[in-house]
């Protein structure tokens, strides 16, 4: 009886499905506790926010961590099964994936910076109250803009797993356009965000919906049906040939 220690395509599906969920829900947890404490344009609203509800706001940043790290599990996971289709492709995928999650963790330490300003006080006396609040409020500022950032690789990320879906033959076509519009819609308000933050406020309303539709039909699609295990074999082991030729 041979054993072999490579998991199944549909487990890496499974592993791949739960951790894009776990992603989903502490992202969304983390972006809903802590969006109505940020005051935008009022520092002084902004840090009494902050130090009035501390667990709120550290809450949401271990959500923010913990979406991170479950991230870069579920990068791994959808590259394992998406080689099959194209290694070459599905490594540049989770190569901006992985550097979209290095900024979100150094984003992490930029959202704690606050508070860590604002309760060591005995630390920056040397500051009156408000220039601590202007200080805080300042992080947070160059935390969404390297949340910008991260969403520009993100969107990089999804664009490609998107045309990698359309090539395979394990999983529904209509789930690689609908990540293409999401990684698009990542694109557009990360750059967006850069270029005009005003704009990039106003826009998100409509491309966070497409960006949770697409990540969430994926989602959904890998938890339930998983994929096609003898069409994942079949197109990894013509890939295997071609390579070999």
């Amino acid at each position: 009886m041979s054993i072999t220690a490579d998991p199944s395509p549909r487990f890496k599906a499974g592993l791949a499905g739960f951790f894009w969920l776990m992603t989903i829900i502490t992202g969304i947890f983390a972006f809903v506790a802590a969006s109505g404490l940020v005051v935008f344009g009022d520092a002084a609203t902004t840090s009494a926010n902050l130090l009035a509800h501390e667990p709120l706001f550290r809450g949401a940043i271990s959500a923010d961590l913990i979406a991170t790290v479950c991230y870069v599990a579920a990068t791994i996971f959808v590259y394992e099964l998406l080689k099959a289709v194209n290694g070459t492709v599905s490594l540049l995928a989770a190569f901006f994936s992985l550097i979209g999650c290095s900024i979100g963790a150094f984003g992490v330490v930029l959202r704690i910076a606050p508070l860590i300003v604002l309760r060591n006080s005995q630390y920056l006396g040397v500051f009156t109250a408000e220039q601590q609040h202007a200080m805080a409020y300042l992080f947070l500022r160059i935390y969404g803009q390297s949340s910008s950032v991260s969403f520009v690789f993100f969107g990089l990320h999804c664009f490609l797993i998107g045309c990698l879906i359309l090539r395979s033959t394990f999983l529904p076509r209509f789930i690689g356009v609908l990540i293409l519009i999401a990684g698009a819609g990542w694109l557009t308000q990360g750059f967006t965000n850069l270029l005009s933050p005003t704009l990039g406020r106003s826009l998100s309303s409509l491309l966070m919906p497409l960006g949770i539709l697409g990540e969430g039909s994926l989602t959904l699609w890998l938890l339930i049906a998983g994929v096609n295990i003898q069409r994942w074999r079949d197109q990894n082991s013509d890939l295997t040939h071609l390579s070999r030729d």
